[in-house]
């Protein structure tokens, strides 16, 4: 019997392309992300039960990601945001990965390869508490050394829908 394991959130993976259906729709999902499925179905010129069949086969599939994204911390109160590069002992890096997640600043992580084994983006309300959270990540067991750079500007935005 095949049981499937529950996909991580964000995890990279192999995911099947999308068709040119689900390309209009995505399209007419970015220009108006509040959009009924009547609406979404209008503008790609779709049937509203092939919009709702299709977002939810999206949604499953895991091409549609958390709502969260589009809310901008400034306004939650943390304008600083900053990329943390962070090496770990490798037999320790589930627990430091639960660690971060227990960390309400740190927004994402990421494994990488490179310099540091981890990328990890977190918010901070002004420098003094970008240092406390800076300590707090390094405090975490299994933590060896992190290096940490300040977002000065973002100069262009998360997007992907250069790529429909």
């Amino acid at each position: 019997m095949h049981t499937e394991q529950p996909r991580q959130a964000g995890a990279t993976s192999r995911v099947d392309p999308i068709d040119g259906i689900d390309a209009r729709l995505l399209r007419a999902l970015v220009a108006n992300p509040r959009g009924t499925a009547l609406a979404l179905a209008e503008a790609a010129g779709l049937s509203r039960n092939t919009v709702q069949t299709r977002l939810a086969r999206l949604e499953e599939r895991g091409v549609l990601r958390s709502e969260e994204r589009r809310i901008d911390p400034a306004a939650l109160g943390y304008p600083l945001t900053a990329y943390v590069t962070v090496t770990v002992v490798q037999r320790r890096l589930t627990p430091v990965a639960d660690a971060l997640a227990a960390v309400p600043e740190v927004l994402e992580v990421l494994g990488m390869t490179g310099e540091g084994d981890l990328l990890v983006q977190a918010v901070a309300r002004d420098a003094d508490d970008l240092y406390r959270i800076a300590g707090r990540l390094l405090a975490i067991d299994g933590v060896e050394r992190t290096t940490t750079s300040l977002v000065m500007r973002r100069l262009v935005d998360h997007r992907v829908t250069q790529l429909l």
